[in-house]
């Protein structure tokens, strides 16, 4: 059986091999960022700007960048040369390790990098038929969640209220307004014009959030960016989720009632095969990889 490949630190190693110091900022403290990109037949769906959002979320917490964006690029070509077929590459940087536990950011530390694969895992044939359920929380997590920070331990709790209620997504409510789920961007559909929420510091910007919208625009789909009230989530003939690996899937069910006519609408039907279409053009060479 061949091992399972990881990058640790600039060296491809298998990943059982990989050992982490209990003092590295990112188990102390959650001191770190990460990013998941969608493969498909070896061709990262927008990688660049993956990398592009990489930096702002080190920006945002000053760690410096261990490297470029084509240097990354590079590093995972040679990592998905030991992974074929459809993958799910994990990227994540930390602080470091430091000689002690101190909350003080310290200086000169050398960041961990740590990157990994596993089989990219879609939406299946019966969800994207059908629909998911959903429910809803409030927002209860903090006020920079444009920075995608490996402490996720808000979205993990937030997660959990739709698991034990059976459901496949949690819808966040900051204020009386809809900011995203728990690991998804959420799109909202009435009168046929879809609208997504702002691009603020409320929400994780997802790339698929940005692919969607470009998608609406040259698909001819009108969308609008604008703050979403509950009351027009709960009124939305359509609710999509967007991410990496639930690319765009129908919410159905939002805490136990029907949205629409319970089945995925015609909106979303026109935005699926858009992205479907983009995903072949992307494997086949015929778009631009970025």
């Amino acid at each position: 059986m061949t091992a399972n490949i990881a990058h640790f630190n600039g060296e491809l190693m298998p990943l059982d091999r990989i050992h982490i110091s209990p003092l590295d900022r990112g188990f102390i403290f959650g001191d770190g960022v990460y990013e998941v990109i969608p493969v498909y037949q070896g061709v990262p769906l927008r990688g660049r700007e993956h990398f592009e959002r990489l930096q702002r979320s080190l920006d945002e917490i000053q760690l410096p960048n261990p490297h470029g964006v084509d240097e990354w690029m590079a590093l995972v070509a040679a990592l998905l040369a030991h992974h074929p077929g459809d993958q799910s590459v994990y990227i994540q940087v930390t602080r470091g390790v430091p000689p002690k536990r101190d909350h003080v950011i310290p200086k000169g530390l050398a960041p961990t990098v740590f990157m990994m694969c596993q089989p990219l895992s879609t939406p299946s044939r019966e969800a994207v038929e059908n629909g998911v359920a959903c429910v809803t929380a409030p927002d209860f997590r903090w006020e920079k969640c444009h920075i995608k920070s490996t402490s996720l331990l808000g979205n993990v709790l937030a997660r959990q209220v739709s698991v034990e209620a059976g459901a496949t997504e949690t819808i966040l409510i900051r204020g009386g307004f809809v900011t995203e789920a728990s690991s998804s961007n959420v799109f909202v559909v009435k009168d046929g014009v879809v609208a997504a929420p702002p691009r603020d510091h409320l929400i994780l910007l997802g790339i698929t959030y940005d692919l969607v919208t470009r998608l609406a625009g040259e698909g001819k789909v009108r969308l609008e960016i604008r703050p979403i009230a509950e009351a027009q989530l709960r009124a939305a003939d359509e609710i999509w989720l967007s991410s990496s690996t639930k690319e765009v899937l129908a919410v159905t069910t939002l805490d136990g009632k029907p949205v629409g006519t319970g089945k995925p609408g015609p909106v979303f039907r026109r935005m699926h095969a858009l992205y479907q279409e983009y995903k072949r053009k992307l494997a086949a060479g015929r778009t631009v990889a970025a």
